[in-house]
């Protein structure tokens, strides 16, 4: 059973759309029977994407610092909730515990949460699917940034491959379903004598 992490906003005051997309990717991921794994707020599209997946039947891991715990924004209905000193932590134990990476919308933080797995994964430090969600073209510009960068040569073209775009949920975890199924294909078998 797949546990997928998805970055997404936490801010207050977005458009309704962003969190029926929320909505949407959470009840589609627990359809899957796939767990979740989110920065365990209660608030926008991460409480609504983990409230989804609940209500479908799925299960959601919550990784908080204690800093927004204090704030009283922590989704105290989380299957399980871990609470962490600080951001590097959280970071830390949500990447421990996706086997795949999904963006949806959102503003710096899930900017930056998706800029360091998706640096990781070209730099051959973890192999898990990073795909970004992006129905009404959010991440235009970001996209026009590295294919600016790789025009001038920052950025070569097979880490831009590494992040697959889709503007639709259920392209997006299809996409997440065939780069896990490969990456098992990929295991080397183990042959010989078992010690």
């Amino acid at each position: 059973m797949p546990t997928i992490c998805v970055y997404c906003a936490s801010s207050s005051g977005i458009d309704e759309r962003y969190l029926a997309l929320a909505d949407e990717v959470g009840t589609a991921i627990a359809r899957r029977g796939w767990q979740l794994v989110s920065g365990g707020g209660s608030v926008s599209m991460m409480g609504a994407v983990a409230r989804a997946v609940r209500k479908a039947g799925g299960h959601t891991v919550g990784v908080i610092p204690q800093a927004l715990v204090d704030m009283e924004v922590a989704d105290r209905d989380a299957d399980e909730l871990i609470i962490t000193d600080d951001m590097r932590a959280r970071k830390g134990i949500m990447d421990d515990r996706a086997e795949a990476f999904l963006a949806l919308p959102g503003g710096i933080g899930t900017l930056e949460e998706l800029m360091e797995v998706w640096t990781a994964r070209c730099l051959g430090m973890h192999d898990k699917p990073v795909v970004g969600l992006d129905p009404w073209g959010d991440f235009a510009l970001l996209r026009e940034q590295v294919e600016h960068w790789q025009q001038q040569g920052f950025v070569r073209g097979e880490a831009v491959a590494e992040l697959a775009w889709t503007t639709e949920v259920e392209q997006a975890l299809d996409l997440i379903a065939e780069k896990l199924a490969a990456a098992v294909r990929q295991l080397p078998s183990r042959g010989g004598i078992e010690a």
